[in-house]
Parts: C-alpha cells; sequence; structure tokens
C-alpha cells in the first residue's frame, strides 16, 4: 500500500513538471509583503524581482521560454504564508519560489516547499532555521549571524570604538544580529556596557534613549526596520547623543534618510548593496531599479533581482524543469550579481562580502567593504 501510494506521488509530481514545462511560460513563485507595516520593503522586492524577469526575457528567456513571476501577499505574516505557499506549489505549480519577505514567513514557507521538493530561495530572511528545512532551501543574503560578526568588526577595528551599547529589536532579525555581534565583540576589543530592548511596534524610545545617554557609550549598535530605526536615531540625535550608530541591512531604504531627516547623517549600517560600485552588474541594477521604480535601489529590491537571477540561472544550467535538477544546478551555482558573487555552501547559505554604507548627504555611500572568509564563513549544518 505504501509503495502504491509512493508511485502515485512521484507520478503527480511528474506530472505537474510537465504541465508547468509545456506552458508557455516558465513560473516562478515570489512571495513578498505587499500591505501592512512591511508593504515597502515588499514593493522594493518585487520591483527587483519584476526587473530581473524582464531583464532575462528581453534576452530571449530561459530555455527559450518566458519566465512569469507569480506574485502573492504575505503581509511577514508567517500564517498567511502557509496557504499562499500550498496554492504556488498545488495551483500555480511553479518550478522554484522566491520569497522576497522578512524571516518569519520565509521560514514557514521553507518547510513546505522542502516538502514538496521543490527548490526554494530566501532573498533576504536572515534566521539560521530558514536554510535548515533542507536541502532543497537557499539563501541569497546574508544570516542574521555572519552580519553581526561583520558589526563587530566594523564597531572595534575599523571604527576602533571599545564602549558600545547595542539596541536589540526583539523578534527574529534583531536578536540574530545580536547574537552574532556579541560572539566576535571580546575578539574586537570591545566591551558591551548595556543592551535594550524593544518590540517592532515601538516608535518612541525616550526612556532608552536616556539610558543611553547616561551610559556614555563610544558607539551604538541598534538593529531594526528603517521604519523603527528613523525615529530611534531621530531622538537618539536630538538628546544629544552624537556618537556613531551602527545598523544593518533593515536600515537599508532611502526611506530610512527621510525619516530621520539630518540625523541621518553618518550612521553606517552593514549590508548587500554598494551603491557606488563599478561592478557592471551592480551599477546597472541601480540604473535599471531607479528607471522602473522611480526612486533609489534598496538592499531588499538587489536582494530579490539576485535570487531571481539565481534561479533562472539554475533553470537553464539544469536544462529542464525537473526540481531535483535545478536544485542541484542551485548548489553548483557560481555567479556575479548585483550583491557580489554568489555561490553556496553545503546549507544553502551564501558566502560574499559584506559592504558597509554610510549616510553621506542624504543619501548611502561606500564607507568600507569586510571581505574576511573565516568571520563571515556561514554554519555547514
Amino acid at each position: 500500500m505504501k509503495r502504491a501510494l509512493l508511485i502515485l506521488v512521484t507520478v503527480a509530481v511528474a506530472m505537474c513538471w510537465n504541465t508547468g514545462w509545456a506552458s508557455d511560460s516558465i513560473k516562478i513563485g515570489f512571495n513578498a509583503p505587499l500591505t501592512g507595516f512591511a508593504a515597502s520593503d515588499g514593493e522594493s522586492a518585487k520591483f527587483g524581482a519584476e526587473l530581473a524577469v524582464k531583464q532575462i526575457n528581453d534576452t530571449g528567456g530561459v530555455l527559450g521560454k518566458k519566465l512569469e513571476l507569480v506574485v502573492y501577499d504575505d503581509q511577514a505574516n508567517a500564517a498567511q504564508v502557509i496557504p499562499i505557499a500550498n496554492k504556488l506549489i498545488g495551483q500555480d505549480k511553479v518550478t522554484v519560489c522566491v520569497s522576497g519577505s522578512y524571516s518569519a514567513p520565509t521560514r514557514s514557507a521553507a518547510g513546505i516547499f522542502q516538502e514538496a521538493k521543490i527548490p526554494f530561495i530566501s532573498a533576504y530572511g536572515i534566521h539560521p532555521d530558514i536554510t535548515r528545512a533542507g536541502d532543497y532551501v537557499f539563501r541569497t543574503s546574508f544570516l542574521g549571524e555572519v552580519q553581526g560578526r561583520a558589526g563587530a568588526k566594523l564597531v572595534g577595528e575599523l571604527l576602533g570604538r571599545k564602549k558600545v551599547v547595542m539596541i536589540t529589536l526583539k523578534n527574529d532579525f534583531g536578536k540574530s544580529l545580536a547574537a552574532g555581534f556579541k560572539e566576535k565583540a571580546a575578539d574586537f576589543g570591545i566591551t558591551i556596557v548595556n543592551e535594550y530592548e524593544y518590540a517592532i511596534k515601538d516608535r518612541q524610545f525616550g526612556a532608552i534613549v536616556a539610558k543611553v545617554k547616561a551610559d556614555a557609550p563610544d558607539a551604538i549598535y541598534a538593529s531594526g526596520y528603517f521604519f523603527t530605526a528613523g525615529p530611534l536615531v531621530t531622538q537618539l540625535r536630538a538628546a544629544g547623543v552624537t556618537v556613531p550608530v551602527i545598523g544593518q541591512e533593515g536600515y537599508d531604504s532611502q526611506k530610512f534618510i527621510e525619516i530621520a531627516g539630518k540625523a541621518a547623517e553618518g550612521v553606517i549600517i552593514t549590508t548587500s548593496l554598494d551603491r557606488d560600485s563599478d561592478v557592471p552588474e551592480t551599477r546597472d541594477f541601480i540604473k535599471a531599479f531607479e528607471d522602473l521604480a522611480g526612486y533609489p535601489a534598496d538592499m531588499v529590491a538587489a536582494s530579490a533581482h539576485t535570487a531571481v537571477r539565481a534561479a533562472a540561472l539554475a533553470i537553464q544550467s539544469a536544462g529542464s524543469a525537473d526540481p531535483a535538477k535545478i536544485r542541484d544546478a542551485l548548489a553548483a551555482i557560481h555567479m556575479k550579481a548585483s550583491t557580489g558573487t554568489i555561490h553556496f555552501n553545503a546549507l544553502g547559505e551564501v558566502m560574499k562580502a559584506v559592504q558597509n554604507q554610510v549616510v553621506k548627504e542624504g543619501n548611502w555611500h561606500r564607507h568600507s567593504v569586510i571581505d574576511d572568509p573565516v568571520l563571515l564563513a556561514p554554519p555547514e549544518k
């Protein structure tokens, strides 16, 4: 009975491949928060993914077929993404799926795609459990702990700041970054004076700001998204706290600068996108994105663009809609993208340099680069 059931499942999956392959297009699934608190990031990610599809289709598509992006709004909600993942697999019969969303919904979807044996790429969700869902799951941006370790080197070595206060967002994103920073802080001579936590809904930081001012640190390592970091940095500067604020890719949006205004000047972040790059893939992406979207490119856009291009290259390399062959092609990929040179380790984690960006005269610009393969090495299992 079990053998008969296995045969039926195998036949059904094969029929899905053949149905998808017989159509005029190759479907790539895409989930992102298009409404709700994270809609701005979702919009940028969607523009980045759409740009990749347009560029690929304009140059002949993949294996003689056009790519079709099948988009759903997950509202950055872990529960919302579950029916979306099942629909993408069962109804839309996508060949690959890209998550242009945050860690929580990406973690929820990863297990569903793994169980279905459909390749799944996290564009920028940073929680370590995403790729641990299985061997069909990959990530084209940094693991949170990796970016946190880079932050420690940036603060302690590149900036020479040793007395640090941490301000940590209480979610997967903030906790992962904090763990990496704490792991390597002592190695770079950093003393963590205090750590203060806040919730994603918080916009008033008076109590934290007062404590930070009393601590008198010489740097602040603060996790958050542009919509939390903007008010936080504004209130720190208004209270007379002038020491460097070091953030991460969650700040990486022109909207952070719009919210914080002059207070944004000098803020430094670890991220994936170098606005001053002379690498053709990055330079061309930045221009093409702004032409398409009408506003400057950000990290989530570049990461979604990278993930879709990686999916397309894997399909091309596999020469087939067979998910197992596409998975193997992804595992072996080595490509230049807008966010750097992409290749994966055995866990599906990306290995690439960290770009440090600083706000100068109202725009993000290159500060420095951290390219230390030992420090940035993601876990293998």
